[in-house]
């Protein structure tokens, strides 16, 4: 029995000792990180809107779109971190580097929040096109810190969940499911952090200071770094191995460099330098990528053979890039979702600013009315493990049988012997990944039909009592759509998670990580741009609109009419490319029987 992990070497750069390095502890340092990167991330968005319209006096739909952007660049990002640690950095260096970029970020924020002179004057209207706005200085200094926070928040999650998988050697039964138990509880520990943020940070924010909410992560992420580094000895390094978006770049180059070849009638005679044991079969799907494989007199020189990866690459790596591209169409319709949750950290939170939030001598913050939106997460997940795996366990008989329509989304060419163990009880029991990507979808769309019911409401007492500034409403009424989007969330983040893990090719699992943030990174930005254009083409110079300077004078309820109907709409779609997902699955699967012992996945050619 080897004492030492193949693929990983210690700080020395010696191969890594089982007995001295990895495991749970060492993947738990990391942990830290990941929760000061939510309390930062969640504590500044949900409560950044109040501040903007509050204390720098930008309109309504300014306010929205800064924290959507901010927001979105954040998911961006994290293509540019992943990039780095997959081709040059490491894992390890991205994290402590990127670490560092958001706590300076959130420290320059404190100051800039704290600072009289980086602030507009104070202002007594509560219309703010009374108010003077922040001038370009003045959200500079604030624009920069928001993105010194993005950036950093990018590093880091592309690289702590990974990380945080290299502690375990997944060829040992013992530390692969110490691996499946880190992973259950890394969603626990973002929700944990987020929790945390709109509760006991944005109180403090709105109660003692925004200064000392952001000072309080700035001081975390110090002392979650100074733990992280602690760990630098019992840690387990992975090599560089090269980012999967330079392989799909190098298919595409080279395909397109020989569009005018011709493909051969035998496909065997296609380039291929693959062991026999990892290759992938050639599919007959998007046939124009196969010219990169197609070997020309321009891969001899002087009368010898040059692999050059640019100008020519292996049938594998273009059947990864086909396989890639057949998750794009569920990949697309899954954007929408993210943009409704937008609303939630925005306008939603604007809603409450002008509704009754006392409970007794107490005033929640508005900030704070997203708690229900994560305990909707936690219980909706909570309901999902305790209640509904055991019932379709129950209905489906014994408890480690897969039935075939699981069996139908486990890829089973010859690379497939990888299967997720974080998500093995979503293949084996409940729904499958994209029922639960579905059921998401449908309950987001519910949450935006709620909340444009409730806005109705809000907006007819708001006509009555247009000069009152808090107004007889209470702000209970919003829990319908927090709920509603907050449990769409806890399956679509599952489900979305779940899919791109086990339906990208083996070489790619990296790039599938970044599959799933860039959604969430799209949406944000999709609610950006349809925030601008609903203004621009509701609104003008004599008339408000539905979005503009204050949502008591708005039509908001319009705009969440308008986005439910592209929600069920982008819903309908969704059906439709799980169809055509599943059923080009299905077909490009070779007959291999497919045993299951207690959540192991054997096939049998």
């Amino acid at each position: 029995m080897s004492l030492t992990v193949a693929d990983a070497v210690d700080y020395k750069g010696h191969p890594a000792d089982k007995s001295r390095t990895g495991g749970w502890v060492p993947a738990a340092l990391s942990l830290g990180i990941e929760i000061c990167e939510r309390l930062s991330t969640m504590g500044i968005a949900v409560n950044l809107v109040t501040y903007l319209g509050g204390t720098m006096h930008l309109p309504s739909a300014t306010s929205a779109n800064v924290v959507t952007d901010f927001m979105g660049t954040s998911f961006l990002l994290c293509l540019l971190g992943g990039f780095l640690a997959d081709s040059y950095l490491g894992r390890y260096r991205t994290i402590a580097i990127f670490a560092m970029v958001q706590m300076l970020g959130t420290c320059l924020l404190a100051v800039s929040t704290k600072l009289p002179q980086l602030q507009p004057p104070p202002c007594k209207y509560t219309d703010v096109t009374q108010c003077e706005q922040a001038n370009s200085f003045q959200m500079g200094i604030l624009y920069l810190s928001l993105y010194l926070i993005a950036l950093g928040t990018g590093g880091l999650k592309s690289s702590v969940s990974g990380f945080g998988t290299d502690q375990f050697d997944e060829k040992n039964e013992k530390e692969k499911a110490q691996m499946a138990y880190f992973f259950n509880r890394f969603f626990f520990v973002i929700s944990t952090g987020t929790l945390m943020a709109v509760t006991v940070l944005v109180y403090i924010q709105d109660e003692v200071g925004r200064s000392w909410g952001y000072g309080i992560c700035s001081a975390s992420m110090f002392i979650a770094v100074v733990i992280f580094f602690s760990g630098t000895k019992r840690y387990r390094y992975k090599k560089c191995s090269g980012s999967p978006i330079v392989h799909i770049c190098q298919v595409v180059s080279a395909a397109s460099g020989k569009k005018t070849a011709k493909l051969p009638s035998d496909i065997s005679l296609l380039y291929e330098d693959l062991p026999e044991a990892s290759r992938i079969h050639h599919t007959d799907q998007f046939r124009f990528l196969d010219k990169a494989s197609v070997v020309t007199e321009d891969d001899y020189r002087q009368g010898s053979f040059m692999m050059n990866p640019w100008k020519l690459c292996p049938v594998t790596r273009v059947e990864e890039v086909k396989k890639m591209i057949r998750l794009l169409p569920i990949w697309a319709t899954t954007i929408i979702f993210w943009t409704t949750y937008a609303q939630m950290i925005t306008f939603s939170v604007e809603q409450a600013t002008t509704m009754e939030r006392t409970i007794g001598h107490f005033q929640i913050p508005a900030g704070s009315l997203t708690v229900f939106f994560v305990g909707a997460i936690l219980i909706s997940l909570a309901v999902y493990d305790r209640f509904i795996i055991p019932l379709c366990k129950k209905w489906r008989g014994e408890p480690g049988k897969m039935n075939i329509m699981s069996a139908s989304f486990v890829e089973t060419t010859n690379d497939s012997h990888y299967s997720s163990n974080v998500f093995d009880h979503f293949l084996s029991t409940g729904f499958t990944n994209l029922q639960l990507i579905g059921i998401g979808l449908f309950l987001s769309a519910m949450g935006m039909a709620a909340a444009a019911v409730v806005e109705v409401k809000r907006l007819s007492v708001a006509k009555k009592y247009n000069e009152t500034t808090t107004l007889p409403i209470t702000v209970f009424y919003l829990i319908p759509q927090f709920f509603l989007v907050g449990a769409g969330e806890g399956f679509i983040y599952t489900g979305q998670l779940d899919f791109f893990i086990t339906q990208s090719p083996k070489g790619m699992k990296t790039m599938s990580t970044g599959l799933f943030l860039t959604t969430l990174s799209l949406g944000f930005f999709f609610s950006s741009l349809l925030v601008s254009i609903v203004k621009a083409t509701t609104g003008s110079s004599d008339k408000q609109g539905w979005l503009g300077e204050h949502i008591n004078k708005g039509r908001l309820d319009c705009f969440y009419g308008l986005l439910a109907a592209l929600s069920f709409f982008n819903f309908g779609l969704f059906l439709l490319s799980a169809v055509w997902f599943r059923k080009k699955t299905v077909k490009q699967a070779p007959v291999t029987e497919i045993i299951v012992k207690e959540s192991t996945i054997e096939e049998k050619c």
